[in-house]
This record gives structure tokens, C-alpha cells and sequence, in this order.
């Protein structure tokens, strides 16, 4: 057992890794920048306790990147009460510029000699892979009504590591081989893949940018469709069949908060397929998160992708 002053003697003691020389050492960790603005995720959907378990690892995901991070979350439809369990997003978004403020005076009152804030007071990243109409401009009203210094960033897609979250998303389910380079066959995977989206026809230009990544790395057609335009899946479900794919399979473009209840079932009806499950908080959610936010402040963060499938 070990001691209150260290490991007990015989067991082996954790030493740090001696870092490498030469082109193959590991660059130092960026860290957050000294009176960086806060990063706020603007959550659209229905708040609930697995909308914030969903939110609060994608923010965690973002700090571990960026030691010293200071993120927030905000809710769309979120309360604007100061206790609210679930904060509204143009609350959120003012309290940061509110404290920032607080922060730089109590800072001079002490006598410490610290600049003066510079540069937006928040840096507010929606939580959605595309421009789902209606959601972008209500979270741009947010934005405006907080009366706050903060800066929007566009949406997380389209972005190769998307691909990469839709291939596994499938693959979890048996709907894609999990490693291209074994070439073993899964007999339930899909021989055509609708891409799913909300946000009308702008949406679907969008997610098929990222839907012929994923066709790349699966081999197969991939094809989107709007799950909020009456017959677009099945007309793409149509397409698909008459050019020789037999067992289709829907891939959600989307994240899960801005599904609105019952959009996906009534879909999965008129495709008569299988579905994987949305994005939700896979890692490369968080690093892209963090990526939106890096570029507006200028910090060479880019997000790295797993290993290819």
C-alpha cells in the first residue's frame, strides 16, 4: 500500500516520460490564452438531462484539448431565470461579458497590473454538423439579445472527422464494416446510405459534402436527404434502390439535440431501413467544438482524427 509521503517500498514509482529530441518530439500543449473569451455552446432541441449529460461531454472533450478553457453552455430554449437549471443562451452569452468586466476591475482594485479586455467577451459554437435553417437564425437572435461582445461561428460540418463519427455510428449497429483494412464481411451492413439532416434543401447540399467523404471510406452510395421536407427520404430511398442498392440504411447528420420527436421514426417508415444512431458526444464533436473556437482567437489548434477505419 502506499504511504501518506509516497508509494510504499518495492512498488514501482510513475516517472515522468523523458521527452523526445529531434523532429519526432511531441510539440508542447497549447493552453488557453490569459484573458481568453469564454467558449459557449449554444444547445438548440429541448433541454433535458441527456441534452446536458450530452453537452456537458462534449465541453469536457473541449477542455482536455485546451487546458484552461473556460466554456459555458446555453439553451436555446432554456430558461432566462439567473437560477435556472437550464440557463437560456443570450443569458449565458451576457453573464460572461458581465463577469469578464468584473473580473478586470476586481483585478485593478488589487492593484495588479493586467490589460484592459480586448476582442469578443464570448465566443459562442453552435451544436450542429450543418446549417439547419431555422435554428442558425434564432441562436443569431440570441447572440443580438445578449447585448454581449460575442462572436458566432459557423457550424461544425462539413469535416472529414463527421465522416468518420457517421462510419462508426453504422458500424456499432452492423451497418459498416468497423475497419476497412481487415476485410471481413458483416452480412447486415448496408449496401446504400440515406444521410439524414434537418434544414431543408441547404441542408442537404451541405451533409452531402460530407456524405461523399463517408462514401469514400465505406464504398458504397451515400445520398442525403431532409428529414423536415415531406417525401425527401423516400425519395432518395427510391433512388438508391433503382441503382442496385437492396439494403439501405439511414446515417443521422445530425447531433441529437435539434431532432425534433418523432422525425426520425416517421423517416425510418418511409425508408424501410435501418438507422444508426445520431452523432451524439463522439469525440470529434468536442474537438471541433474547440477547432471554431480556436480560429477565431487565432490559436493553431487543429482538430486531430482517429486512426482511419
Amino acid at each position: 500500500m502506499s504511504t501518506p509521503t509516497g508509494p510504499a517500498p518495492g512498488l514501482p514509482v510513475r516517472m515522468p516520460r523523458p521527452r523526445q529530441s529531434g523532429r519526432h518530439r511531441r510539440p508542447e500543449p497549447v493552453a488557453a490564452p490569459e484573458g481568453a473569451p469564454t467558449l459557449v455552446l449554444a444547445v438548440p432541441g429541448t433541454p433535458s438531462a441527456a441534452v446536458r449529460g450530452l453537452a456537458e461531454e462534449v465541453v469536457s472533450i473541449a477542455r482536455s484539448e485546451l487546458p484552461g478553457l473556460e466554456a459555458r453552455i446555453g439553451y436555446l430554449e432554456g430558461d432566462s431565470a439567473d437560477d435556472a437549471e437550464f440557463p437560456a443562451l443570450h443569458v449565458i452569452v451576457a453573464r460572461t461579458a458581465t463577469q469578464r468586466v468584473e473580473r478586470y476591475e476586481l483585478a485593478k482594485a488589487a492593484g495588479r497590473e493586467v490589460a484592459e479586455p480586448e476582442g469578443p467577451a464570448a465566443v459562442v459554437v453552435p451544436l450542429l454538423a450543418g446549417p439547419e435553417g431555422d435554428l442558425i437564425s434564432r441562436i443569431e437572435q440570441a447572440v443580438a439579445d445578449s447585448g454581449a461582445g460575442a462572436e458566432l461561428t459557423d457550424v461544425l460540418g462539413p469535416h472529414p472527422l463527421l465522416a468518420e463519427a457517421l462510419h462508426v455510428r453504422l458500424s456499432e449497429v452492423g451497418l459498416a464494416r468497423a475497419d476497412r483494412a481487415r476485410l471481413f464481411t458483416v452480412t447486415t451492413a448496408a449496401d446504400g446510405i440515406i444521410l439524414a439532416t434537418v434544414g431543408g434543401e441547404e441542408a442537404v447540399d451541405t451533409a452531402g459534402i460530407t456524405g461523399m467523404l463517408l462514401a469514400a471510406r465505406l464504398a458504397v452510395p451515400v445520398m442525403a436527404a431532409a428529414l423536415d421536407v415531406p417525401g425527401s427520404v423516400s425519395s432518395i430511398a427510391e433512388q438508391l434502390r433503382g441503382a442496385g442498392s437492396n439494403q439501405l440504411a439511414l446515417a443521422p447528420y445530425l447531433i441529437g439535440p435539434e431532432l425534433s420527436e418523432g422525425l426520425l421514426d416517421a423517416a425510418l417508415k418511409e425508408a424501410d431501413c435501418a438507422a444508426a444512431e445520431p452523432l451524439g458526444a463522439y469525440p470529434a464533436i468536442g474537438k471541433l467544438v474547440l477547432s471554431k473556437y480556436a480560429t477565431v482567437l487565432g490559436i493553431a489548434q487543429q482538430p486531430q482524427g482517429s486512426p482511419a477505419l
